[in-house]
């Protein structure tokens, strides 16, 4: 009889901590967490010895690593609760390691030799380097229009970065990569991080929010598997 070897499989974790007080995006509500039941108050509900603790947290969407889904842009879009999980979870990780592009604004080239089609595309641009620090919130690299429009053409599912945001919020009002990528059901995956830590194929990519109706972008556990 011959005995197989377990796999060995690493987990790689490419979210941010949540805490109370954590700044995501400039002028956007920072967490606050209230007790509803503390343990001291919960010792007189409960068996001797027997405890709980349970907290309320307030909290803007789009705080920490969060996914959007259609409905953060268009009100018609597919919701929290709408999105399909084959299209959250274990998604085949394209990952573009980027940190040496010198500008701002990722071109439709880089991905030309990429094979994209149902894949979580990653972008490693190094920025979440100044998660939580002021330098983040200005010069942050973004995903072009014209490669929105490459990668919707590509058959890609989900795109993240590691940036503020995937489009250039420095260039007005205008969001050409929240409205291509949304608007073709493509999610968008933002503040991501560690993504140099990934290869460039081989990695398979999570990102579920919970399934919440009538709401657009929530926080997520984002993950990759690599083995």
């Amino acid at each position: 009889m011959t005995t197989t070897e377990p796999r060995s499989r690493r987990v790689i974790d490419l979210s941010h901590p949540i805490r109370e007080g954590l700044l995501t995006y400039p002028g956007l509500p920072e967490p606050v967490i209230t007790p509803h039941l503390t343990r001291e108050d919960s010792r007189g509900r409960y068996a001797p010895g027997t405890e709980f603790r349970m907290d309320v947290m307030t909290l803007i969407g789009n705080t920490g690593t969060y996914l959007d889904s259609p409905f953060h842009r268009y009100e018609g879009g597919a919701d929290l609760a709408g999105l399909p999980l084959d299209s959250l979870v274990d998604l085949p990780a394209e990952v573009l390691h980027l940190r040496d592009l010198g500008t701002r604004g990722i071109p439709p080239e880089v991905f030309h030799d990429r094979e994209l089609r149902g894949a979580a595309v990653l972008l490693d641009t190094g920025w979440d380097a100044h998660f939580g620090t002021p330098e983040y919130a200005s010069g942050a690299p973004f995903l072009t229009g014209e490669a929105t429009e490459y990668l919707v053409a590509a058959g890609a599912v989900l795109v993240g970065i590691d940036s503020l945001n995937i489009d250039d919020t420095e260039s007005g009002g205008e969001r050409p990569a929240h409205s291509g990528l949304l608007g073709a059901g493509v999610h968008v995956v933002e503040h991501l991080r560690g993504l140099d830590r990934l290869p460039s194929r081989g990695a398979r990519f999570t990102a579920a929010p919970p399934a919440i109706e009538g709401f657009g972008t929530f926080p997520v556990r984002a993950y990759a598997t690599l083995g």
